[in-house]
């Protein structure tokens, strides 16, 4: 027990910057795009943070405005019809992008042209050419760029990691799965702006397999330090073809690593919300069954503990903390929101699209 007290401890004061108490002028933070409903969670996760002023937002959509003014009581001077005209009228300094995942080169792009921090939403791209033009951009124009997944301010998640890698909890990771969903993106209440680009395999690059499997692609890169996968076999199915006639809304994915095998599975059609993993060592196992919950077996002793994660220290706990102290400068981007560790997701699920479509195993 003292071990984990240690690594309790370690995560309490994980990556917190020198001088964090000190007083902060507010950071000039906008907006690009309203499209993606993962918005209506992030603007309500800003003013809980008086450190960083959402100054304005690029949106052209009469209806998205007029929805999110009505529910957030926005003037319409927070509303801009391009990047170029908001940079010329606040002194904004980094964005927040909540587009398609096909309109992230894009706005990337533009971005690097102002010398504007970007993070976007879970995926980095829709497809490998996407993603080498980000990276591009971004060293072009010396700008940071990092990837938001829910699963990555998970208290349990990060202590599984702790216990994997610091504690050695169980030895060498042999296996991990990954189940990553829920009932359907219609059938759960997306909007319909939502929908219309998260349904298209061009604006999304996919369907569930996209949608999900960059999860577990993103955790299991960052549990195995950066690996790349000897090779990747995918399956894909369509369970709901009434629904979703043009992507695929259920998919497996098997990852080979020299000595771990790693199973994605993302899907839409889950019987409820999902967001867990299985980590098996030569010595033990770690379940993370929610965010907060750890199941930890050692092989030594075969008793089950059930431990609860403490919360996680500033700037880790969350999106916009993380964000706003990559723009400056106090921490440098690593593990589940680097560019460099997405990269390689995004490289995995163009592998298991081609895999799913040809019936072969990729062999990289």
């Amino acid at each position: 027990m003292k071990t984990l007290t240690a690594i309790w401890l370690a995560l309490l004061w994980l990556a917190a910057p020198v001088g964090a108490q000190e007083t902060k002028l507010p950071l000039p933070l906008a907006m690009v795009g309203l499209e993606h409903d993962h918005a209506m969670g992030f603007i309500p996760e800003l003013n809980r943070h008086p450190e960083v002023q959402l100054v304005g937002i690029v949106e052209t959509n009469r209806d998205l405005i007029a929805r999110y003014s009505a529910r957030f009581h926005f003037q319409t001077n927070m509303f801009f019809t391009s990047l170029d005209s908001l940079v010329t009228r606040t002194n904004v300094r980094a964005v927040a992008t909540f587009t398609s995942i096909f309109a992230h080169r894009e706005v990337v792009e533009a971005c690097a042209r102002h010398g504007l921090d970007v993070m976007v939403e879970k995926p980095l791209a829709v497809n490998m050419q996407h993603a080498r033009a980000i990276a591009d951009a971004a060293k072009k124009g010396g700008i940071l760029v990092i990837v938001n997944y829910e699963t990555t301010w998970y208290p349990g998640n990060q202590l599984a990691f702790a216990l994997v890698h610091d504690g050695q909890k169980i030895g060498r990771i042999t296996k991990m799965v990954f189940h990553d969903g829920h009932q359907g993106p219609q059938e759960i209440g997306c909007s319909t702006n939502f929908l219309a680009w998260l349904t298209d395999p061009v604006l999304n690059g996919g369907g569930a397999l996209n949608d999900f499997g960059c999860y577990g692609a993103d955790l299991a890169t960052w549990f195995l330090d950066g690996q790349r996968p000897v090779s990747v076999l995918a399956a894909m199915q369509h369970l709901k073809p009434q629904l979703y006639p043009k992507v695929e809304d259920d998919a497996t994915i098997v990852l080979t690593y020299p000595h771990t095998q790693v199973i994605l599975q993302p899907s839409w059609a889950w019987p409820s919300n999902r967001k867990d993993m299985e980590i098996y060592g030569d010595a033990g196992r770690v379940l993370v069954p929610g965010p907060k919950q750890i199941k930890l077996m050692e092989s030594k002793d075969q008793v089950e503990q059930d431990i609860t994660a403490p919360p996680v220290a500033s700037p880790n706990a969350d999106p916009v903390s993380y964000f706003g102290a990559v723009v400056r400068r106090e921490i440098k981007p690593a593990g589940l929101s680097s560019l460099e560790v997405n990269l390689l997701v995004v490289e995995i699920l163009e592998a298991a699209h081609r895999s799913a479509n040809s019936g072969q195993r990729i062999d990289f």
